[in-house]
């Protein structure tokens, strides 16, 4: 692994370019004509080969200038986009970050790497490079000598311009102009050339051994101007020389300006840099500038006026000197932070939680007023530090939905159908570890959803649907989660055939009456398949209940709905952050318990009378509305006691202010929900909020069910950290048992 930082932030920037060319090259299919994207993709391009360069990363130069020139080609619209260069464009990309990661392990290129390189880059040239055709060796006839240019020096055409004024004393310095002209023919294609003969002194004052004549040419070529100037370079000291680009250059200029490195240039090397300006060029305006002294014109004005520079393309350049001026102050204000460090900072944040319980305790316990005003400070301060250091894990969902762009377009062609996708909801932001850990259940469900789901297009015409099936990615919060969508237009989960492969497999009765949730459940049972093939995308029985479990580690659940023939949508919740959260603390009997405050409703005292009438039936009326619950005391076998213990405990809680209370035991339901369903949870105490920090369970508790983790209060006793949809889940299931076995009864 690479220990130098500076060329790990290139692996990380590099990194950056390539998903942002992957993105561009998916929506240049779909809109080829979209200049800004075409611009977005060279500059990446360009950005890695200058980046790679700087640290002599060689190999990747090499590639990537290949790359760029048939990007170039694209740009400048010579190159027509298809699918099977965006095919071959996709696949630059891929060896690009192969190159990248040897880049980041410190290994050099393997012979393997080297030979993919080739291989690639042959196909980049057969695309570059066609056959080219013959070009002329000699000059033009002669009526192009006549024929002058249409316009002069000011117009913009499509080809060079190229003005020439030889010195008289150019032949006897052993310079035969025309044999510069001749030269061009080399770099390209000389479609005019006018002669120039203003100079031409009278005949009784000519020297046989002096040049008097000038040129004029229009020239086409794919060389830049560095290149075009170089032809004269023997004769710079005996001649005049302007090369003005073809109109199509400026748009390449002004997309190169803007990928240049944010490095502090003055103007002259940033026109330089992209190729308006050659270094000789730039010298010698700079000569003159000095020349004139304190009252001397800006450079930017003097190279417009002697039409050295298109004014279009000056002016982009201070734009891009004021940028970089710009970014360079912003960027005083920005730093990358290890995402270990960062992590350990929120653990370092849950010890002062924890902490700051503990003394606000130590205020109560002995009833010091000041000290138990400065605990409050210290609870809010706390808060602040917690809620800042946890936004900056947050981070949006849309750099993970971007990347299936290229799932959904490679597995829709391997399958033969066509699938568009539908982004919405990238925006929204979680945790950083809960969006490096669901990346792999979104893969398994989005390439079941293309394989299983939506059908091919013969038969979505059949049914009446367009041909093209839409497959959906969404993300929102909801109650405190956050809701992950995965959905699809096909034909739904086949409910029958479920049915029978569950029963087959003995994963249930035959006599079992299941809701068509409960059926859909079991395609997360292992082994359970409805496929008719097995092929490379799924059909083995394998990998959604691996889901399943995946999701359940990150404390999340998944529900679905379908309905058969019209598609279906796969429900993820996941909670905000799996580090810390704001709680509400609950106690049974010595037991301390905490709810996700956002999942929190209501709490409702339960009268005597009104507990007695739920007994046996776990329901109650509240204000007309049916509230199933589920007694705490019955579900972890706690004994009675008089008095709760939580209520002295949990004197330590950080529950804005909260003042605990002494009281004998009564009932109270809290009602909670979940996911639009909601229930209630039958406690002897009611704490308040509280701050605190979530910590895993060992593997010796992995079976227990209705708890997702634990925490330590301030006077140092357990607290369990309820599973809310999990209870919810029992609840409903327990409800949908009981109504299954009225049906059967009945």
């Amino acid at each position: 692994m690479i220990e130098d930082e500076s060329i790990r932030t290139f692996v990380i920037e590099s990194r950056e370019l390539l998903e942002s060319m992957e993105s561009a090259l998916l929506q240049i299919e779909q809109n080829p004509e979209d200049t800004d994207l075409l611009n977005a993709l060279f500059r990446a391009a360009h950005t890695i080969k200058g980046s790679a360069g700087l640290f002599g990363f060689d190999h990747v130069v090499s590639f990537t200038h290949h790359a760029e020139n048939v990007l170039d080609r694209v740009r400048n619209g010579t190159l027509h986009v298809s699918g099977d260069l965006i095919a071959l464009l996709l696949q630059i990309c891929d060896h690009m970050s192969a190159l990248i990661s040897g880049v980041e392990n410190g290994q050099p290129p393997s012979a393997q790497i080297l030979a993919h390189s080739q291989a690639l880059i042959e196909q980049l040239q057969k695309i570059a490079d066609p056959a080219p055709t013959a070009r002329a060796a000699v000059l033009p006839q002669e009526t192009s000598l006549v024929t002058r240019i249409e316009a002069r020096s000011g117009v913009k055409t499509d080809n060079w311009h190229i003005s020439l004024r030889f010195d008289p004393g150019v032949l006897k310095n052993g310079m035969d102009p025309m044999s510069f002209i001749r030269y061009l023919t080399t770099l390209g294609e000389i479609i005019s050339i006018v002669t120039l003969t203003d100079a031409l002194p009278p005949a009784a004052e000519m020297d046989a051994e002096s040049c008097y004549l000038g040129f004029e040419l229009n020239f086409r070529s794919e060389a830049d101007k560095a290149t075009i100037e170089s032809a004269f370079e023997f004769v710079r000291d005996d001649a005049r020389i302007r090369i003005l680009p073809p109109r199509s250059k400026a748009s390449e200029y002004l997309a190169l300006i803007q990928a240049l490195p944010e490095e502090d240039m003055r103007l002259g090397e940033i026109l330089v840099h992209c190729g308006t300006l050659t270094s000789s060029e730039l010298a010698q305006i700079l000569t003159e500038q000095q020349a004139q002294g304190p009252s001397s014109e800006p450079i930017g004005q003097m190279l417009v006026e002697q039409q050295l520079v298109q004014p279009d393309v000056a002016e982009a350049a201070l734009v891009k000197q004021k940028q970089i001026k710009d970014n360079a102050l912003n960027q005083a204000a920005m730093i990358r932070i290890n995402a270990d460090k960062l992590d350990e900072h929120i653990n370092l944040i849950g010890e002062l939680i924890i902490a700051s319980a503990s003394i606000n305790l130590t205020a109560t316990t002995q009833g010091d007023s000041e000290l138990q005003e400065a605990a409050s400070v210290l609870n809010r301060l706390v808060e602040s530090v917690r809620d800042s250091a946890l936004q900056l894990r947050m981070v949006q969902i849309g750099a993970t939905f971007s990347k299936f762009q290229r799932v959904v377009r490679d597995v829709s062609k391997e399958l033969g159908k066509d699938i568009h996708l539908e982004i919405s909801g990238a925006d929204t932001e979680l945790d950083k570890t809960v969006v490096e850990k669901i990346g792999d259940p979104l893969t398994h469900l989005v390439r079941n959803s293309m394989d299983h789901g939506i059908e091919p297009v013969e038969v979505r015409l059949a049914r009446g649907k367009p041909a093209h099936g839409t497959l959906g990615l969404n993300a929102y919060h909801d109650s405190g989660s956050i809701v992950i969508e995965v959905s699809d237009d096909g034909g739904g989960l086949p409910r029958d055939k479920i049915l029978a492969k569950a029963l087959e497999k003995g994963l249930i009765k035959p006599d079992q009456v299941l809701t068509d949730s409960e059926i859909h459940a079991l395609i997360f049972e292992p082994g359970l398949t409805t496929a008719k093939a097995v092929n490379n995308l799924s059909g083995r029985g394998v990998g959604m209940d691996v889901v399943r479990r995946n999701i359940a580690a990150l404390r999340g659940s998944i529900e679905i709905q379908s309905t058969e023939g019209q598609g279906s949508t796969f429900r993820i919740r996941l909670p905000l952050t799996l580090a810390i959260i704001d709680g509400f603390l609950v106690g049974v009997g010595k037991s301390s318990f905490i709810l996700p405050l956002d999942m929190v409703v209501e709490c409702v005292e339960l009268t005597a009378d009104e507990l007695h009438a739920a007994q046996g039936r776990n329901q109650l009326n509240l204000r007309g509305e049916v509230l199933p619950f589920i007694r705490l005391r019955e579900l972890f076998d706690i004994a009675e006691h008089s008095q709760p213990a939580s209520s002295q405990a949990m004197q330590t809680s950080s529950f804005s202010g909260t003042q605990t209370r002494q009281a004998s035991r009564r009932d109270n339901i809290v009602v909670v929900n979940y996911a639009g369903r909601r229930a209630g949870l039958l406690v002897d105490d009611l704490q308040g909020e509280y701050q605190t920090v979530i910590r895993p369970l060992g593997t010796i508790f992995n079976g227990l069910q209705g708890v997702s983790g634990f925490t330590i209060l301030g006077n140092g006793q357990v607290a369990l950290i309820l599973d809310v949809p999990g209870l919810i889940a029992r609840i409903t299931h327990t409800e949908a048992r009981a109504r299954r076995t009225v049906l059967i009864n009945t």
